[in-house]
């Protein structure tokens, strides 16, 4: 029934051993200070390594693109380090994996850069409330990045690169979606720029082409891919026209000849905000001639259904891989899903708690 999604796949140069791909889940269990990878983070891949190919939680790629409590970086020698056992650990179990690289612009707390502002493409301030070190705060205005900023930026992205090659990753995937400092770029609402990287939607995906071309660069872009979110608001990034930029986005996308291209496709309950316009990925299908991933709250059927339509090539699956370290077995021999527990609370406490203690089926057969 499920056969489609057992099926092996070239990811550009990364060969899949199934299309049930497990998304970036951002899980907060990095050691602090330091924002260091540690143990448990690889006793929590390894446990996920049947993934045809894990995308890693999202990564700062520098100091000033991380505001997030406790979640991992890719900047420091020691991050590199804490890294090394994660990826040895998904190896190890015959798995590959992928490192999500973060920048969260405008996202970014003031407390996390010792009271500075955090950046973006204008200055703008996202709506809500920043997750700190001491609790939920109000988002503050960011300042815009300077014309002269940006290769500096565009630096860190490649620095953090070269880092992931050191720490043994498979591949990078540029984080492009919810709200985030490309999207603030890509989208009208937070990009108010007049220069190169303002205006039009070819000037808006500047950053977008550099970026990229900055990790191809370390990696070749077979061993590149993106993730965008090309529907409606996330964070208070959003867009009139998002057939438009995200159109521009793919053949950026195509032009590169990333390794592969993933779209995150929320629903009306989606996190990060929800979307009620219409889906751009057959847009984007037919620009965009390479591995394309699909994600959003899939069951097993859908993920079939789209993959034998032709719509995606596999199916990224971010929250039942939180409490399904096994998914793909469970998948393939039709068992029930486990239900994630102390939900959203275990999603990013520190500890063990709903992060490693989730049973394979094999282990519940055993209970």
């Amino acid at each position: 029934m499920h056969d489609a999604l057992f099926q092996p796949l070239k990811l550009g140069a990364i060969e899949a051993a199934n299309r049930i791909l497990m998304a970036p889940l951002t899980r907060g269990r990095a050691t602090q200070p330091g924002f260091v990878p540690n143990e448990m983070m690889a006793t929590y891949y390894r446990q996920r390594a049947s993934a045809g190919l894990i995308i890693s939680e999202a990564t700062g790629i520098s100091k000033e693109g991380l505001g997030w409590p406790a979640a991992p970086g890719i900047w420091s020698d020691e991050q590199v380090e804490g890294w090394k056992p994660v990826t040895d650990a998904v190896h190890a179990e015959g798995g590959k994996i992928i490192l999500q690289m973060w920048h969260m612009g405008r996202i970014v707390h003031p407390s996390f850069l010792d009271g500075e502002p955090g950046v973006s493409a204008s200055a703008t301030t996202a709506p809500g409330h920043a997750h700190t070190a001491t609790g939920r705060q109000d988002h503050q205005q960011a300042r815009a990045l300077e014309l002269s900023e940006i290769p500096r930026v565009v630096e860190d992205y490649r620095h953090a690169a070269a880092n992931a090659k050191k720490a043994g990753f498979d591949g990078v995937q540029l984080h492009g979606a919810n709200g985030y400092l490309i999207d603030q770029f890509l989208r009208e609402t937070t990009n108010l720029r007049t220069d190169e990287y303002g205006g039009s939607p070819q000037n808006r995906v500047r950053l977008l082409r550099e970026v990229l071309q900055a990790l191809i660069g370390e990696w070749g872009a077979d061993r590149v891919s993106v993730r965008l979110s090309p529907n409606g608001e996330t964070q208070g990034a959003d867009d009139s026209d998002p057939a438009a930029i995200f159109g521009e986005a793919a053949k950026v996308v195509e032009e590169l000849k990333l390794g592969f291209l993933e779209l995150r496709e929320p629903g009306p309950e989606g996190t990060f905000g929800s979307t009620e316009v219409p889906k751009q990925s057959p847009l984007i299908r037919k620009i965009y001639s390479g591995p394309l991933v699909l994600n959003s709250d899939y069951t097993a059927e859908e993920a079939v259904q789209n993959i034998e339509s032709g719509l995606c090539d596999a199916v990224s699956f971010g929250r039942p891989f939180i409490s399904n370290p096994d998914l793909p077995e469970r998948i393939k021999t039709g068992a029930d899903w486990a239900e994630n527990v102390n939900v959203p609370q275990s999603w990013y406490l520190p500890g063990a708690a709903g992060y490693i203690d989730y049973p394979t089926l094999s282990e519940e057969n055993q209970m």
